[in-house]
């Protein structure tokens, strides 16, 4: 899409426009901008100037309202050239790391990401989003298998920077706990180190010709057998990777006054695989990533706009950020996020060599 160009004048006066429509939620008025803004020139003139900029596209009028609303294009030249982005103010750095850093529950990685979203959410006023890193490139760290039944095995692997994940393992025939221990050994020996990629593609390879007792033969053939499709189960996207704030926070927006969007909103938070998707994305991208209502190819995003930021652990990645309104103070949400992807980045290192 090609953006019309501004002049300095359009370009102040937009500015003002997006400013006071992000904190009033009103129509911004030439009367008004005049007031507020000192932009040395008079309400007349303001006004002839919103009507270029309407034509434009960047402003539009809503209802009989005599004020301007801006555009999704409007706040992508505004997120894009007008805003300068600070770092977040020193209460809400201490704020952020205090409780992204403090508190315990699920694994590792998944609490840090709890906790970041929802921190996130409560010091944006938006709905905090994470999503749990990409595992294709997790080291596996250690294999444990623990009896469930006389026919049942659960598989627990521990994964760079601490996080877990568990499969289940059926066998026909009570196992040995002598036979249990022994192939314990020699999935440690021959898979650990590898990536959950290196080990997928190979592990019939891997663990052929080894060599041990008949009985610990018979479960390590389980794994040859049944691996790919095992390890694959592990690694699967589901919507327990994607991990979401308060959702009433967001709620309290006056564009969720109106049942219509408050069943946008319900739906949004229900839709966590495409939401997974849709993150998965940026993360691959990586970097900072900011979507503006009509730039989702999804309809149902065509109200909100998403912020997200990469994070980096070793080989693990994923993203953090928020979903709101399009109405958005950017220049706030978009240091907060960042500065959010960087702690989480700096915790999962350090839970990463903790579990080294």
């Amino acid at each position: 899409m090609v953006v019309p160009s501004l002049n300095e004048r359009e370009r102040r006066v937009l500015e003002a426009v997006i400013e006071t429509y992000v904190q009033t939620a009103q129509p911004a008025g030439s009367r008004s901008l005049a007031q507020k803004f000192g932009l040395g020139v008079s309400p007349a003139t303001i006004r002839n100037t919103m009507s270029d900029l309407e034509e434009k596209g960047f402003l539009y009028h809503p209802h009989a309202s005599a004020g301007r609303v801006p555009t999704d294009v409007a706040y992508r030249v505004y997120v894009d050239s007008l805003i300068p982005v600070r770092p977040p103010g020193a209460s809400e750095r201490k704020k952020l790391s205090a409780q992204i850093g403090s508190g315990s529950g699920g694994s590792a990685v998944e609490a840090i990401l709890r906790r970041a979203a929802q921190s996130l959410g409560v010091i944006t006023q938006e709905l905090g989003i994470a999503l749990g890193p990409r595992l294709d490139n997790s080291l596996l760290e250690r294999v444990e298998l623990i009896r469930l039944s006389s026919e049942r095995l659960l598989v627990a692997l521990t994964l760079s920077a601490g996080s877990v994940r568990t499969i289940f393992v059926d066998v026909h025939g009570e196992i040995a706990d002598a036979a249990i221990s022994e192939v314990t050994r020699v999935l440690n020996e021959r898979l650990g180190g590898l990536t959950m990629r290196a080990i997928r593609a190979s592990l019939g390879d891997r663990l052929r010709d080894i060599g041990p007792t008949r009985e610990a033969s018979d479960l390590l053939n389980v794994f040859i057998d049944e691996g790919e499709q095992l390890f694959d189960s592990a690694m699967d996207l589901n919507t327990d990777t994607v991990l979401l704030g308060q959702a009433s926070v967001l709620a309290e927006q006056p564009e969720f006054a109106s049942a219509d969007n408050m069943r946008k909103l319900v739906a949004l938070t229900e839709t966590r695989e495409k939401l997974g998707e849709l993150l998965l994305r940026r993360s691959e991208a990586g970097g900072v990533s900011i979507t503006i209502g009509n730039e989702h190819n999804d309809p149902k995003l065509a109200s909100f706009t998403v912020v997200t930021s990469s994070y980096h652990a070793g080989p693990l990645t994923g993203v953090i950020g928020v979903i709101g309104p399009t109405r958005m103070p950017y220049d706030k949400v978009i240091s907060l996020v960042t500065h959010a992807s960087e702690l989480v980045t700096d915790l999962l290192k350090e839970n990463s060599r903790n579990h080294g």
